[in-house]
């Protein structure tokens, strides 16, 4: 049975999609993660803000078991995902972009129908790249794409399987602005039109600001959670990141 929970969000009553409770999570001696707790309601669109080395892509591998030996509880649909890897199929997830030789030789769609779960399906392929706006790249080799295309590639392969949830790890660092503000529309899209809840993690503020109905500020530990609209309106936490920022960067200049 889930766990019903209100949430100010377009849409109103729904269940919590993910379910994070006192999470600590270290490697070795270094901790990483301290007494993080928030929640995820269906149809959020949660922005995930933080400076590197915050411990997002610590969270978000903890969140998709590929971490387990963390303390604390995390469920994703109520469920310990630990105990049910079944669950896995209805998440789509987006690794940091990284770069892909352009002799690979895999086609767009060929990479595309690798995200679907259950029985290949030509028809949610094409769907897919028709969404991202590249069903006429399909046949070109994926190396052959600029970055904003190959991102746009890797969107439709963690959409494909139709999932009830998208995890975005900074999908959309190092392409170009046009192709960014495609990329946005594509995510409002996919919320909107297809009812996913998604979790974004991103450095920009501003696109976090414009899109998510909910901010999460993460630097190792939770300096805010909450509707957007809070977020703006409260100087302590802006602040808080803010510093929190600075803080690392002159840590890590430090350690040079």
């Amino acid at each position: 049975m889930q766990t019903k929970h209100w949430d100010a969000y377009e849409g109103g009553f729904g269940f919590n999609i993910i379910e994070v409770d006192k999470l600590f999570c270290s490697f070795g001696p270094i901790s990483v993660l301290e007494d993080v707790s928030f929640k995820v309601v269906e149809g959020d669109i949660l922005g995930l803000i933080g400076p590197n080395g915050a411990g997002k892509t610590t969270l978000f591998s903890s969140i998709l078991g590929l971490l387990p030996d963390y303390h604390g509880v995390i469920k994703v649909f109520g469920k310990d995902i630990r105990k049910n890897k079944s669950l896995l199929k209805d998440i789509g997830y987006i690794q940091q972009k990284r770069a892909i030789d352009s002799n690979f030789p895999a086609t767009v769609e060929e990479i595309v129908s690798l995200g679907i779960s259950r029985q290949p399906s030509k028809e949610r392929v094409s769907s897919a790249l028709r969404l991202v706006g590249l069903y006429d790249q399909r046949k070109r080799r994926i190396g052959e794409l600029s970055g904003g295309q190959q991102q746009r590639s890797l969107i439709a392969k963690a959409f494909v399987n139709n999932p009830r949830l998208l995890i975005l790890d900074e999908p959309a660092t190092g392409i170009d602005q046009d192709s960014q503000n495609r990329f946005h529309d594509i995510l409002k899209e996919l919320n909107t039109r297809n009812k996913i809840t998604i979790v974004w993690a991103s450095h920009d503020l501003d696109s976090v600001i414009k899109l998510a109905n909910k901010v999460a500020c993460l630097n190792r530990k939770m300096f805010f959670h909450g509707n957007t609209n809070e977020f703006i309106e409260n100087a302590d936490a802006l602040r808080a990141y803010s510093e929190s920022t600075m803080q690392l960067h002159m840590q890590k200049h430090d350690h040079k």
